[in-house]
Parts: structure tokens; sequence; C-alpha cells
């Protein structure tokens, strides 16, 4: 009922402006991270770009610059594959920033074939969770003092078809990619929820969303038929501009000033899974992340 309620609102659009802010935007030089990057830059904000692909970027920045009008808009390098390019992207905006408003953990692995990360971890749930909850963690201070702040973590209604593996995170004893990626998407909601009972009271707040079914190259590692099926269904799915309004609503929209911790869809609250609102479920993983990172993140 909730989605066909959305369905038939009117489209959300806001004029709010973010002059004086800094975003930070994982995964920003293609698809939804590129038009979230372009909207926020014109609403005045200092827009970092955070990608692995930097010729990709460097090209990205040049249009987002000129598309919106706004000549503050940088990339700098970051692997979510790799936790030393995570320390070293960290380090650089800790001691290059004066604050960070918006953290907005975009980028992410889909349906890939089993693979891991510098680290040992499973590709998808290694940059898809571990990698956006390390960089989190190490921004977090910078975020607390320059709240009010926002992180934003972009999740998909995929998080549904699975549950999380406690036991076997890294599927290594099986993998199918569908699950992998499900369960990382579980994580990114997870982890909002957490964060949120821990950033209660700093002034940061926190927001999962799915952005729709967006025509973006995250489907290139599907089979040929599953391939075919979206390019049959693709009329009927979002463009960027249209997936990344979600994303642009949980960082900028003043109603949700007060709230976190929640799950968003069609720029509206939205229901997730069972598992999504699973609090025990939540605080194990948050402490399997930790142990997996060997960090301390009371």
């Amino acid at each position: 009922m909730q989605a066909l309620r959305n369905f038939f609102r009117a489209p959300w659009s806001s004029d709010e402006r973010l002059d004086d802010k800094t975003v930070v935007i994982t995964g920003a030089n293609a698809g939804i991270g590129k038009e979230t990057a372009i909207d926020l830059a014109k609403r005045g904000a200092k827009v970092i770009m955070a990608c692995r692909d930097m010729e990709k970027a460097q090209a990205a920045v040049k249009e987002i610059a000129e598309r919106s009008g706004n000549q503050n808009v940088t990339c700098m390098k970051l692997d979510l594959g790799d936790t030393k390019s995570i320390r070293e992207f960290a380090e650089a905006i800790n001691s290059g920033e004066p604050k960070v408003n918006i953290l907005i953990n975009n980028a992410g692995v889909m349906a890939c074939p089993f693979g891991k990360t510098a680290d040992g971890f499973e590709m998808q749930i290694g940059i898809n969770h571990i990698g956006h909850f390390l960089l989190t963690h190490l921004l977090i201070d910078l975020i607390k003092r320059s709240a009010p702040a926002r992180i934003v973590n972009v999740s998909s209604m995929a998080h549904s078809w699975s549950s999380i593996d406690l036991e076997d995170i890294n599927s290594e004893k099986s993998y199918d990619k569908k699950k992998a990626y499900s369960q990382s998407k579980l994580a990114n909601i997870l982890f909002t929820r957490s964060l949120a009972k821990r950033l209660e009271g700093t002034g940061v707040t926190t927001y999962s969303l799915h952005p729709g079914v967006v025509q973006t190259d995250l489907y290139r590692h599907l089979p040929g038929p599953q391939l075919a099926v979206v390019r049959l269904v693709t009329p009927f799915t979002k463009s960027s501009v249209q997936g990344a309004q979600t994303s642009i609503y949980c960082a900028v929209e003043p109603s949700l000033e007060k709230e976190s911790g929640g799950y968003y869809r069609d720029c509206a609250p939205a229901n997730c899974s069972a598992a999504g609102k699973d609090d025990k479920l939540a605080q194990e993983l948050w402490e399997l992340t930790c142990r997996m990172l060997a960090i301390t993140w009371e």
C-alpha cells in the first residue's frame, strides 16, 4: 500500500540550499551518484567525489561543474575494496577539510562473480557494507563536529530477498551472487539503524533508501537471460535522475531533521523487511564488522 501511495504522490522537489556545506559522495562518477552530485552542487554545496577510477572521475568533475554552474567540485581516490585506500582517503579528508555536513555512501557492486577485496572480504559485502562502515567510522568525528549533519546509505529493495549469514558472511561455504547482494543491502539498512542509536543527541542523523529500479551499469554482471528481462522492463524503470531523487531527499529535506535510522523510497518513508528492523541482528552485524576490520566503535 505504501508503494502505491508513493506512486500517486506528486514528485518531490525542494529549493533547499547547501551553501557553505561540504558533501562527500562515494561512486559519484556515474549513475545516480553523479546525478546526486549535480543536484547538490546546484544547491551550492562543495562536492567531493570519492571514486576508484580517477580518469572517469575527472571527466565527471568537469561535467558536474558545467551542468551545475558550481566550480567547487573535486574528486579524490577511494577504493572501497581496499581498507588501506579507505584510510588514506579519510586521512586526507580529516586533515584537509574543516567539515563534512553530508556523507552519501552510494557506491556499490551488484551480482558480480565471486571475488574478494584486497583484505579478503567477499566483494559485495566488502564494498557495499564493510568499506562504507569503515569510511563512516573514520569520518564520524569530523561529521559530528559539522552537525547538523547527515549520513545517507543507498540500499535496495533487494535487501528483502535474503537475510545475513553471520556464520558465513563472506559466502565461502557457498556463493549465490543474488543472496550475497541482498545481504549486503540488508547490511546497509541495519548499519543505518545501529548508527542512528549511537548518534542520538549528536545532531547527526542517518537514512537508508531504495533508489528504485534504475537504468545503470550495475546490471553488467547479470547472465544473458536476466539481462534480457532487465532490458525488457527498461521502459518501466527509472532514469538516473529519477533514481537519485530519494538520495537527494534524504540529504536535504528539512522535515527529516529530527528523523533518524529510517528507510525511504520514492522520497517518502517506506517499510523494510522484518530482518531490516531486527535490532539483535543489527547489533551482531555491528560487532562482527568491527571484528573483521579490527576496530573498536562503541
